[in-house]
């Protein structure tokens, strides 16, 4: 009786952060632990340089492990970042270097991003139900993919400079275009 074909394995290697590490690994490593078991991988951390080698025999349960772990490493609580175990949900960065003109530029693209007190960012995540993050020079978004492509729009008009007003006019339209289809 021949023996079974040797499975394959995948990896990836990938940077997070220094200071996103200990949200990776969690208290007593149980959020590493359950990453791993929700998606059959091996996750190896170094905590001194923020690498991560990601191990598994499932291409795709590895891809998501990877997406999962990037989600954190761009600053969103583990809970959130878990939400890509499922099907329907995606995550997409938005580089905020992109429409930056000059250095004093960020702080204030940031700023438009997030809003007073943190309005526009609220307002973005009730209209289109996706959990916007904004950390270090990018703008993390994780939701139904159907919705992630509304947010990265409202979050590129306002960061090419569109007026508040315009862009939440925009996702109240396309909100009741979905609640219609």
């Amino acid at each position: 009786m021949a023996s079974p074909p040797p499975l394959e394995e995948f990896a990836y290697d990938l940077r997070i952060p220094k200071e996103r590490v200990a949200v990776l690994i969690g208290s007593k490593g149980e959020q590493k632990r359950a990453l791993e078991a929700e998606t059959k991988t091996k996750i190896e951390v170094d905590s001194e340089e923020g690498m991560v080698r990601l191990t598994g025999e499932d291409a795709l349960l590895l891809y998501i492990a990877r997406e999962v772990i990037r989600a954190i490493g761009r600053g969103f609580n583990p809970e959130i970042a878990r939400l890509l175990l499922r099907q329907d949900h995606a995550f997409e960065l938005v580089s905020i270097a992109d429409f930056v003109r000059n250095q004093n530029d960020f702080e204030r693209l940031r700023g438009r991003v997030i809003g007073e007190g943190g309005k526009s960012r609220r307002v973005i995540e009730e209209l289109t139900e996706v959990n916007v993050c904004v950390f270090g020079k990018t703008v993390g978004l994780i939701g139904p993919a159907e919705h992630v492509s509304d947010a990265r729009r409202a979050v590129e008009s306002l960061l090419s400079g569109s007026p508040h007003a315009h862009v939440y006019r925009w996702l109240e339209k396309r909100k009741r275009e979905r609640r219609l289809q």
